[in-house]
């Protein structure tokens, strides 16, 4: 039999005993420039969260009042002196004990300033759009009110019951940059070597634990992330136009709760 090979297409002959086969490689066609892939494709479910964020801010901002704002903040940040009864009761925290449940994650759609909110946004464009892409769009929303939780329970764990409110979405951030770390240096993956095109790019197998800390790539990332927490949290420094302290165990939490929730969220196959 016969196989016909397309013009312009080169053909490997090979003997294998009496036959004889021809493999047909087809000769690869540039992209046009209509078909390429657009550098920032934010998946429909990053635009929600975002924009979500920026609707909040902007009507804390510029239409309620102090003492209403100052109601929203006390009913949807995360408060730890809910959790101590005798303060909770001479504070009187609205939103009782649905609120006790809901501000580990409704706290992260809130934020301190502009600055605050551009820093996340903008952060979580760039990692939350990889792990959106690679999840889809339900486990995406599941995996922001986990990593959310997470950061809260850190807060928790470090401030104990001491009215030492938290808000905004880093601890949620941190959680996506972690699990994209697990998969976005690999090879053929969207900042590895032999990039893959399209959603396949997004869809390489994961870097187990053990194999992260043997990453290069992802080890500079990782150092980087946790010096500038330390930087700009533990030990205080200033942050150009933003006021307040930075929760940076509840971004460490946030982050180890995105390294190891990673498997359970993570459709694609293990090798």
């Amino acid at each position: 039999m016969a196989t016909a090979s397309p013009a312009g297409s080169p053909r490997l002959r090979t003997r294998l005993g009496s036959s004889e086969a021809v493999l047909v490689v087809p000769k690869q066609q540039p992209h046009a420039l209509s078909e390429r892939e657009p550098i920032l494709n934010v998946p429909g479910v990053v635009t929600l969260l975002c924009g979500a964020m920026i609707a909040i801010h902007a009507i804390r901002e510029f239409v309620l009042g102090e003492d209403r704002d100052r109601e929203i903040l006390l009913t949807f940040a995360f408060i730890p002196s809910r959790f101590e009864r005798s303060l909770a009761g001479s504070w009187g925290f609205p939103g009782g004990a649905a609120a006790d449940v809901w501000t580990f994650v409704t706290y992260a759609f809130l934020h301190a300033d502009w600055t605050h909110l551009g820093v996340n946004v903008l952060w979580f464009l760039v990692f939350g759009s990889a792990v959106a892409r690679r999840f889809g769009a339900a486990r995406s929303l599941l995996f922001f009110a986990a990593t959310a939780a997470a950061g809260a329970l850190g807060h928790l764990a470090a401030v104990g019951t001491q009215f030492i409110p938290v808000i905004g979405a880093s601890a949620a951030v941190s959680g996506f940059t972690a699990a994209a770390l697990r998969f976005v240096f690999q090879m053929g993956g969207p900042l590895g070597a032999m990039r893959q095109t399209g959603e396949e790019a997004y869809r390489m197998p994961a870097l187990g634990l053990a194999a992260m800390l043997r990453n290069g790539p992802v080890m500079g990332m990782v150092v980087v992330w946790i010096a500038v927490n330390v930087a700009f949290g533990a030990i205080n420094l200033p942050m150009p136009g933003f006021e307040g302290q930075i929760a940076w165990q509840a971004h460490l939490a946030g982050f180890a709760a995105g390294l190891l929730l990673f498997r359970f969220f993570d459709p694609v196959p293990r090798d």
